[in-house]
């Protein structure tokens, strides 16, 4: 078949549907990955603004440009759009557009996922910029420390905006890295082992289960503070049992690898681009992704480095210094790797290598002063004062921004199918290096000269007023220099003339296909050798255009991608993909209601828009699948495959697996509380231990058991053709009797007496929430069975229902076993 002939074929199948329509219901990575750069760009703008007004205010002494309770509003909203509206959005934009065309496949694993991921986003950032408009943005700094967090010292809905705004934006994040872990690993080129992964894509599949263990601390922590503030449990009061030391521990376990998650995507980015500024390869390949993951690993280990004055025992503050040095060990192998790789090679000053230049510059004078703080006696003198505040701009700016600007810059064709014409870009260069070191390395200067972080004004005398002045002009040339390269991008993008398909002469496939890419964005999925497939066989993108890889005849009429084996890449069966929909969109709408409702006491509201997520949720799954046996279908190049709807373990199985891992994050975070303040808090123990009776522990055993026992006989029956009925219904009552033994942890405890009790209840409430959401799954499997969704080739759904029971029972032996555990003991 010709290009154009199967072009012709593919685009009916893959393209939008006409109009602003499109936009709303399109699930395609390259729409869903541009509009999510615009976004994300959008509030990179919004937080410089904020940045300018924070350095307008501290420019001169006793600055009457605004005051105390507006500037708090400004310094907390800069911090946090940077962090969880800018940074992790950011990446996670460029990831979903590049992701698929870098592996060889046509779109992400879930692509309604991608949709409703990016419209939670963008609702959530609105609402906090709306917030900020409206005078009621929050103001307890982004870390968000309780007690000044707490309802008696921020009575106003300031906090509650944030907490619940920000926990609403993290399914964003959630989402998109269950999306990137699972197409990794599942939905690849042919033949694109583990160890010819482009090494952004082993960036990003570490980056992604960092990000679904880190996050969840911090969304439980968001969650509790609200229960406080709204319903008086007393999880961080000391007069009743609780600590704010645990809100830092929740924070700061979630903050610290959050640091690396902005990072290792830069360095990624590095990785990938490094080598082609340079004409070679990336020289030590493998020392690189064992860099990235022990990084990823040690990240995990340094939390309590952002809390060394606040008490930890000696042992531990010896411990946590060690670990945060250690840390830059497998920095320095990576570093010294692209130093090695351009040692190699021969490098050519294009602008993508000249960010790449700036960031060695000051991510490694970030690093330095990043080993100073890690040092216990220093950081005692240095803590809470503006020296923290530059390294942490050091390692975020330098470490961060300038490489994303480098990533832009590198893929712009890929973009927008031009090449660079108008060359504002140096000139952008030069002025934000200029203005970011005359910026912070005065701010380090000003913070050991005692200078604290979170001030509002400056006083007379002090002799941080020069210094501040002249960080403030430095801020302001940044400012420019960060507006020109936007503008320079844009009027790149819109204006310069059509560009060829690979300008870089780079080796990896995002570059095989036509630019910008089609909405489809491989005509047919390659069979690849190596690592750099275009360097080995420069006429792939011709043979891929034909069709003459998998699936390179549509003659089903469907969105169709190949799925492979996780370690050899071999191919193992057909993914179907579903059309555009609206119900990604309605769906976000929807769950920012349900979050958002609280913050007003609408509960009603949010209980009824709970409903509607739970039936839109429904009816998304419910798109999916077939009413048919389709046996082996062809694949193309003489291979014939299933479909993902027979298979044991289908896309659908594979997202739950992360989730949950994500969801048992919370679980264990969730314990590790109850263990804090049971040994830690003050006022423990507390005045009275729940008595577990006989009921609760009967109801709960024989629960597990019928739940458990019932879904495995029910996957059995249902493969071997039989009638599951019975075995259903004896598996949602094992749920119903796991929902009724937590029941009784209510009836024994009172919400708002004791830290203690509050746990309690929020352990029972986990269970029951979880054995609830089991139950349902089971009822709608039900459903699926009886309208012929369910046979015994397509038993997939009985085996994602499976794992969802398992997890509830499980959860429900550790949560229960720990609320009765010190009653027994006693």
């Amino acid at each position: 078949m010709t290009a154009l002939r199967l072009h012709k074929a593919l685009h009916p199948i893959w393209k939008n549907d006409p109009g602003w329509k499109g936009r709303f219901t399109t699930v395609n990575n390259n729409d869903i990955g541009t509009m999510f750069i615009l976004g994300a760009t959008g509030m990179f703008l919004a937080g410089g603004i904020l940045a300018m007004l924070i350095r307008a205010q501290l420019a001169s002494p006793r600055s009457v440009f605004m005051g105390p309770e507006v500037y708090n509003q400004i310094f907390t909203m800069h911090g946090t759009i940077m962090m969880f509206l800018f940074a992790i959005p950011f990446f996670e934009a460029l990831t979903v557009f590049l992701l698929p065309g870098m592996l060889g496949t046509r779109d992400l694993a879930f692509p309604r996922l991608s949709s409703y991921g990016f419209w939670c986003y963008m609702i959530g950032a609105t609402i906090m910029i709306l917030a900020l408009v409206a005078g009621v943005a929050p103001d307890g700094g982004w870390f968000m420390y309780p007690p000044l967090s707490s309802s008696a010292f921020s009575p106003g809905i300031n906090t509650d905006i944030w907490l619940l705004g920000i926990s609403f934006i993290e399914i964003s994040a959630i989402g998109a890295a269950v999306e990137v872990v699972v197409t990794v690993l599942r939905y690849r080129a042919v033949g694109m082992t583990l160890d010819r992964l482009p090494i952004f894509a082993w960036y990003m599949l570490v980056v992604a289960v960092m990000i679904l263990t880190a996050f969840p601390p911090m969304i439980l922590g968001s969650l509790i503070l609200e229960l406080e503030r709204a319903f008086d449990m007393p999880f961080f009061q000391a007069e009743h049992g609780g600590d704010s030391l645990l809100w830092q521990h929740l924070f700061w376990l979630f903050g610290h690898p959050e640091v690396y998650i902005i990072f290792l995507p830069a360095a990624g980015v590095i990785s990938m681009i490094l080598p082609v500024m340079a004409r070679t390869t990336l020289l030590g390949y493998g020392w690189v992704v064992a860099a990235a993951i022990s990084l990823a690993v040690l990240s995990f280990g340094l939390w309590v480095h952002h809390m060394f004055t606040t008490g930890i025992p000696h042992m531990g503050l010896a411990f946590f210094s060690a670990v945060s040095t250690l840390v830059a060990v497998p920095t320095g192998v990576q570093i010294f790797a692209w130093i090695g790789t351009l040692w190699k090679g021969r490098p050519e000053l294009h602008l993508p290598m000249l960010w790449i230049l700036g960031f060695f510059v000051t991510f490694v004078m970030g690093g330095l002063t990043g080993v100073m703080v890690a040092m216990v006696p220093f950081d005692w003198q240095a803590h809470d004062t503006y020296f923290v505040v530059a390294h942490l701009h050091y390692v975020l700016i330098g470490g961060y921004v300038f490489p994303m600007i480098a990533a832009v810059y590198y893929w712009l064709p890929v973009l927008t199918g031009r090449k660079r014409f108008f060359r504002m870009g140096e000139v952008a260069f030069w002025l934000v290096m200029a203005g970011f070191h005359g910026t912070f390395l005065l701010l380090h200067w000003a913070g050991l000269l005692g200078m604290r972080r979170r001030i509002d004004s400056i006083e007379a005398g002090s002799g941080w007023e020069g210094i501040n002045l002249l960080a403030s002009i430095s801020g302001f040339v940044l400012a420019i220099g960060f507006a020109l390269v936007i503008l320079d991008v844009a009027v790149n993008a819109f204006v310069a003339v059509r560009g060829r398909r690979n300008p870089w002469n780079a080796g990896t496939l995002e570059w095989a296909t036509p630019i910008p890419g089609p909405a489809y964005n491989v005509a047919s999925i390659p069979v690849v050798a190596s690592r750099y497939p275009l360097h080995d066989n420069p006429g792939l993108p011709v043979q891929i255009a034909r069709g003459e890889g998998f699936l390179g005849n549509p003659v089903r009429n469907r969105r169709e991608t190949l799925a492979v084996s996780v370690a050899r890449a071999e191919p193992e069966f057909i993914a179907v993909f579903p059309q555009n929909s609206i119900i990604p969109f309605a769906m976000a709408v929807v769950t920012s209601v349900m979050f958002m409702a609280p913050v007003w006491k609408w509960y009603g509201l949010m209980l009824a828009s709970a409903l509607g997520v739970t039936a839109l949720a429904m009816c998304w799954a419910w798109q999916g699948g077939s009413r048919r046996d389709e046996g082996l279908l062809d694949a193309g190049r003489g291979v014939s495959l299933p479909p993902h709807t027979e298979v044991p373990c289908p896309p659908g199985w594979w997202g739950s697996l992360f989730l949950l891992l994500a969801d048992g994050v919370l679980f264990g975070s969730l314990l590790f509380g109850y263990a804090f303040l049971w040994t830690v808090a003050p006022n423990w123990p507390p005045p009275a231990i729940l008595e577990p009776g006989g009921l609760g522990p009967v109801l709960a055993a024989g629960g597990v058991v019928l739940a458990c026992a019932g879904i495995r006989l029910a996957d059995r029956a249902i493969r071997k053709a039989g009638v599951p009925w019975i075995r259903l219904g004896a598996s949602l009552a094992g749920l119903a009797a796991l929902g009724a033994a937590a029941w009784t942890v209510f009836g024994g405890t009172t919400h708002d007496a004791h830290a203690y009790d509050a746990t309690l209840w929020v352990i029972a409430g986990y269970v029951v929430f979880h054995a609830g959401v089991a139950g349902l799954m089971v009822l709608f499997l039900m459903a699926r069975i009886r309208a012929g969704y369910v046979s015994a080739r397509r038993f997939g759904d009985a085996r994602v229902v499976r794992l969802w029971i398992d997890y509830a029972a499980l959860t429900a032996i550790l949560g229960l076993g720990a609320a009765w555990l010190p009653g027994w003991l006693a």
